[in-house]
């Protein structure tokens, strides 16, 4: 028995759906050049790799068989190559002039002056009809024509067994109108690695504040095995955020009252040997619309971001690379876009 739920709705704006691992919203670079984020938010802390990265090169594919050149290239998706280490470009240019030399194609790699704005990677690809392109060597899918005026549904299907036993989600959809579906083309992967789905405007989130609180607050929050012997030893109520049985923690400190909190709770762990978890949470984009998924009994949450809606939800398969697809009606309206996790049995 198959059965459909509302997870919540978005709206774009823009006309520009992106989807995107909700956990990798710090890296967005909005207008700015990818080259403006630091290499410590991706988790790079040698001086050598991170100066590779920082000199990273984007480069276009021109000629007249361009886009045959990338597509049998693959290397990435999309029709440009994003974020190529320095260290790696040259090596990229000569593996492509062998491909293209090879297979008799007439096309070759222009290094752009700067690199592309994931924001600006975002447009084009939508305005190229769809599809995924890298961000940091995670693909992202971002769909053009959508409707912007409306809120739109996000549904979630997934299967049961008649007895109250369900099946992780085996798909989820944006909705844009009734319709028979009378072609579905692929719009390329959505990479997860923080189980979780981001749909929301692609403009909208120039604004995004990932990390940074939006009113200059946090929480602390930690949970397991020692959870009840740290509470003891530093008076922590239960946390009292829904969702969120057995957990204990503060709400509302400001940033260096959660900071200290956090380090004090790391300490203690550490000279005990405890086995729990901590996390710091300001109060920021991300905390906010987590705070509601953790609420939610179909792990999704909805807020708003300017004047756009976004929506998260988890993917109920942890991890993965997940196909993206559009449909659309006899006459080439875009009747949907959807994330496909599994078929349903």
């Amino acid at each position: 028995m198959e059965e459909t739920f509302e997870l919540g709705t978005v709206s774009c704006p823009s006309g520009n759906l992106l989807l995107i691992d909700g956990g990798y919203l710090g890296l967005w670079s909005g207008e700015r050049s990818p080259a403006d984020i630091e290499p410590a938010s991706l988790g790079i802390d040698d001086p050598a790799t991170a100066a590779d990265l920082l000199g990273a090169i984007d480069f276009a594919v021109t000629g007249t068989d361009a886009s045959e050149a990338v597509r049998t290239f693959d290397r990435q998706p999309g029709s440009r190559l994003h974020d190529i280490p320095a260290s790696q470009a040259a090596e990229c240019e000569a593996a492509f002039d062998e491909h293209c030399r090879t297979a008799g194609l007439d096309a070759r790699l222009e290094a752009l002056p700067v690199r592309e704005p994931h924001a600006h990677r975002a447009r084009r690809t939508a305005a190229e009809g769809g599809g995924s392109f890298m961000m940091f060597g995670v693909p992202v899918v971002v769909m053009g024509g959508v409707p912007r005026s409306q809120r739109l549904p996000v549904l979630a299907t997934r299967a049961g067994d008649g007895n109250g036993a369900w099946a992780p989600w085996s798909e989820m959809a944006i909705r844009m109108r009734e319709g028979q579906v009378q072609t579905s083309v692929s719009l390329g992967d959505i990479g997860v690695d923080w189980a979780r789905v981001f749909f929301g405007d692609a403009d909208a989130l120039s604004a995004w504040q990932h990390d940074e609180p939006v009113d200059g607050l946090a929480d602390v929050a930690f949970w397991g095995a020692a959870a009840d012997e740290a509470a003891t030893a530093f008076a922590a109520p239960a946390l009292g955020e829904p969702g969120e049985d057995g957990v204990r923690g503060w709400t509302g400190l400001t940033t260096s009252e959660a900071m200290d909190k956090t380090r004090a709770l790391l300490r203690w762990k550490d000279e005990t040997g405890g086995r729990m978890a901590v996390d710091f949470r300001p109060h920021s984009h991300h905390w906010q619309i987590m705070r509601k998924v953790r609420a939610s009994p179909l792990e999704a949450g909805s807020m708003e971001i300017g004047n756009a809606r976004v929506l998260c939800a988890m993917t109920s398969w942890g991890d993965g690379y997940f196909p993206v697809v559009a449909d659309f009606d006899a006459s080439g309206e875009l009747l949907a876009v959807r994330v496909r996790f599994a078929d349903v049995v």
